[in-house]
């Protein structure tokens, strides 16, 4: 099996990312905006920071 690992280029961009992603969902539950807006940005933030924290980062060599 093939060892999954991610850069620390890679984790940073999807952190920045899920952070980004949270924060638009903040901002859109507090506006009351669209439902579908809310999950589209909850999941994306979701997925990002379950990635980060079940993906083992790749030491460095």
């Amino acid at each position: 099996m093939v060892a999954l690992t991610l850069s620390s280029p890679v984790a940073t961009v999807i952190f920045v990312l899920a952070c980004f992603c949270g924060y638009q969902y903040r901002r859109v539950w507090k506006a009351e905006g669209p439902r579908y807006l809310l999950w589209i940005y909850g999941l994306l933030a979701a997925v990002g920071l379950l990635i980060l924290g079940f993906v083992p980062l790749a030491s460095a060599q």
